[in-house]
This record gives C-alpha cells, structure tokens and sequence, in this order.
C-alpha cells in the first residue's frame, strides 16, 4: 500500500468521522415529537405548516400592543406578555420570538427555565435584582448563582435552559424586554411544575427529594401556583 493510498483512505475516514459528529437532528421547538406511521395524521417537527407564498399578508409579519403594560395584579406582582410565533405567524423558522416583563414593586419573575431558548433581557424602567443558576457542577459541588442588580439600559443574559428570575426590588413598577433565541422557547417554572402538576408528583418523592416532612410537600401541593405569563 503506497504512501498516498494511505493519506486518501486517512482523508476519507476522517472526512466521515467529521460529517458524523456534525450531523443530527434539528432541535425541536415543542417538548416532544411523538412518531406516527400515518404521513396525514403528523405535523412537522416545530408544529407548523407553512403558509402559500401567495397568500402571505403584512399581518403575519406584525403585531400591537406591546406598548400596553401587562396586568401585575396577582400573587407574584409580575406579568410576562409572550410574543412568539403563535401571535406572529411570520416568525416561524426564525428562531426568535420576545417578550414584555411588567413588576408591580417587590413583583417577582419566579425561578424558571426556557427549555428551548437563551434570553437577553434589557431593563426600561426600574431596577430589577436578576440571575440564574448553572447546572449541576459535579459531586458534592454546588451550583453557582450569577446575579446582577440591573437600571434602566443594563442588559443581562440568561443561558439556554438553565434556571433564572427576575425581582423588582424598588418602591415603584419596573418594566423590561426579552428576546429569545427560539420561536417557540417555551418555559417551565419550577414551583409550578414541581408542586402543581397534574396528576400531582407522588409526595413521597418530594419529600426525599427536599429533605422536608411530608405534611410540608403536602401543603405545598394543595396550593394554587399562579402562572404570569400572558399569550396575547
């Protein structure tokens, strides 16, 4: 086998092992695709069928009302007016959707992660006491906290998929945007997923879970975990 043989079949393997690492599938932007062996009764994978070019109007393309602030008139004081590509059909395909933030003072943005999406955020009015966590670091370490007191014009980022929130930590109501890096980012918060779900988690998991007596799990359970967030 001469020389250059050799460098040719190298240059292929590697050329293939290459092609495979950068290779697989498109990320989804809902939390599952469940496989079905009928082509009529399936979707594609982001859930949406384009439009006929022909058809297409300016208003796919738009939406009003994000200069309206958001009611905060509820348990957490915050609310979140989500812009994606349920409001804005234009946007499917673009990977970006945005979303306003209104705090009532002392309002919170709950702990909550978007599964699909990292997150930058910009402060308009007020100021606003933000972070998130990073995942889990290894045995027997702990997960860091980034935080950061934002004012008007300070932006901050959110990495995709790790657990964040927002505080308002002054007497008067603060106001910012977010754009996110999906048109669909989805989001899960954390309290109400973990103690509101339906059917509720077995509280014998919880309970091991938290290091917490059960009758807490419980009461937590039997709560109503208000959800902020608004689709127009």
């Amino acid at each position: 086998m001469t020389m250059a043989f050799r460098f040719h079949i190298a240059a292929a393997i590697l050329a293939l092992v290459f092609t495979s690492v950068h290779a697989s599938d498109p990320s989804q932007l809902q939390d599952f695709c469940v496989a079905v062996p009928d082509a009529n009764a399936g979707v594609f994978v982001n859930g949406k069928i384009c439009k006929d070019p022909k058809l297409v109007k300016p208003e796919d393309f738009f939406f009003q009302g994000l200069n309206k602030p958001g009611s905060t008139s509820n348990p957490l004081g915050s609310n979140v007016t989500a812009v994606n590509v349920n409001q804005i059909p234009g946007l499917n395909t673009f990977g970006v959707s945005l979303a306003r933030l209104d705090f009532a003072p002392y309002g919170l943005n709950p702990p909550h992660t978007h599964p699909r999406a990292a997150e930058i955020l910009v402060v308009l009015e007020g100021t606003l006491l933000v972070g998130f966590v990073t995942s889990n670091p290894g045995m027997n370490m702990k997960n860091k906290l980034f935080t950061k007191v934002l004012n008007p014009g300070d932006v901050f980022v959110f990495p995709e998929g790790l657990i964040h929130f927002q505080f308002n930590q002054g007497h008067s109501n603060a106001v910012a945007f977010a754009a996110l890096s999906s048109q669909n980012p989805g989001v899960i918060t954390i309290a109400n997923a973990v103690f509101g779900s339906n059917p509720p988690i077995y509280p014998d998991v919880l309970t091991k879970a938290f290091q917490v007596d059960k009758n807490v799990i419980k009461y937590l359970q039997s709560q109503f975990w208000w959800d902020n967030h608004y689709y127009p």
